[in-house]
């Protein structure tokens, strides 16, 4: 299964929001674009991997996915993705609280799991989602 996330935020902070692309093949299993309210660009990014990984478990819980899956999450955050494979430093304890939760639903899944970075253009699908949330949020008034 692929995985494709992103976040970001119009201002850092800024009124920001997260793009979930969950595909099987070429099949698109969920996506999902959700305005967040105000915060900065990396809340956003593990935000979105966040609502991924709860998609996922509740698929799960549902039965969906009888059999071990492979989660190969595709971020255009090279931050985020060095930061969930442990080679970056994490100094701020609110970042820290989201890798923790991460990794508390990984361990409960128990599904094989890799974080890699892609050029922003191979993530357009989830980059428009977090742009069509902005969006609609900031034209409703």
């Amino acid at each position: 299964m692929r995985i494709f996330t992103d976040g970001g935020s119009r201002g850092n902070p800024g009124h920001a929001a997260t793009g979930v692309v969950v595909l099987d093949g070429e099949t698109i299993l969920f996506e999902s674009g959700v305005y967040l309210g105000i915060a900065t660009n990396n809340v956003a990014e593990y935000e979105a991997v966040l609502r991924a990984l709860s998609w996922v478990a509740k698929e799960k819980e549902l039965g969906h996915f009888p059999t071990p899956q492979t989660l190969e999450f595709r971020l255009d955050s090279q931050l985020v993705v060095e930061q969930l494979n442990g080679r970056y430093k994490i100094k701020q304890p609110h970042i820290l609280a989201y890798v923790k939760k991460i990794q508390d639903v990984l361990t409960s899944l128990g599904y094989p799991v890799t974080f890699t970075h892609i050029p922003r253009s191979e993530n357009a699908r989830a980059d428009a989602l977090v742009n069509q949330a902005l969006d609609s949020f900031l034209h409703s008034f």
